[in-house]
């Protein structure tokens, strides 16, 4: 199920920049897919199989864009290379700009979370991107031009409580991506983090919904959850155009924050520790866990 697409009201041509998006067939990069195709962009959305892709397809039909899809999986090398050289055949020698979408979340406690688990997470979040990104910058830095999204995370600025693996994951990626961006400072590329709160996605919700039973945290997994849904996290749709914003402005920036807890997040950095400490554990009940 590669190279497929759905007709467009959007002219093809040179002037038409190719974007590939990880992990598009749902949430915040099926969002972003259809909001970029919209916009004119070319979008190549990637999918782990091709019932994924399908539905993609299907979805970027019934908003009249064109969508092409590429099988890849983040977590494994060759799948990575595989894709990456068919993006480069699609494109004629590469995409103008990779945002690195896909990921997982696996919630809970550090004593709950299986070393098992906590690897997954690594090697989706961290690892994968970093593979796509080291594949689509060389053709970027040749052509002097480019634009990468990394897909971090309020996460990524705070740790939070029952969320550690998944907070570790996207405080490493901040840090890799400034560190990339410091080194490839004049070459044309331009890098991006994309910061959001909670969103309203499946990886949100299942999240919630599989936090482990029967353990010493489940009085604060149930704060969690009430938390969550007393916020009323906003939609996919605030990141994706998030997402363009980032493509489309002259000079982007380097962070984006989204919403309420983005904003909460810069503040708790600016905090005193133990008043931070204090006001997490109060507000997920861990002050006797």
């Amino acid at each position: 199920m590669s190279g497929r697409e759905v007709d467009s009201p959007y002219p093809r041509g040179a002037a038409m920049k190719s974007v590939v998006v990880t992990g598009a067939t749902s949430g915040i990069g099926l969002a972003t897919a259809l909001e970029l195709s919209a916009r004119g962009f070319h979008i190549i959305g990637t999918a782990r199989s091709s019932e994924s892709a399908e539905k993609l397809a299907a979805a970027a039909a019934e908003r009249n864009v064109r969508v092409h899809t590429v099988l890849l999986d983040v977590t494994v090398l060759e799948s990575c290379r595989t894709a990456m050289a068919e993006i480069t055949d699609m494109t004629g020698g590469g995409p103008w700009a990779l945002v690195n979408n896909a990921g997982i979340a696996v919630s809970g406690a550090f004593e709950d979370v299986s070393e098992t688990d906590a690897w997954a997470v690594l090697e989706t979040n961290l690892l994968g991107t970093a593979r796509m990104t080291r594949l689509a910058l060389p053709a970027m830095r040749r052509r002097g031009a480019g634009r990468i999204v990394q897909m971090s995370s309020v996460a990524g600025l705070v740790a939070m409580p029952l969320n550690g693996w998944y907070c570790a994951g996207k405080h490493a990626l901040e840090a890799l991506t400034d560190a990339l961006r410091r080194e490839i400072a004049g070459s044309g590329v331009h890098l991006s983090l994309i910061e959001p709160g909670f969103i309203d996605t499946p990886m949100l919700t299942d999240g919630l919904r599989l936090l482990p039973a029967h353990t010493r945290y489940e009085t604060a997994y149930a704060a969690m959850r009430r938390l969550v849904a007393t916020r009323g996290p906003l939609g996919p749709e605030v990141v994706a155009r998030t997402v363009a914003k980032a493509l489309t402005a002259p000079v982007p920036r380097r962070r984006y924050g989204i919403g309420y807890e983005a904003a909460l997040g810069r503040l708790a950095r600016l905090a005193p520790p133990a008043a931070v400490d204090l006001t997490m554990r109060t507000l997920l009940r861990l002050n006797r866990s």
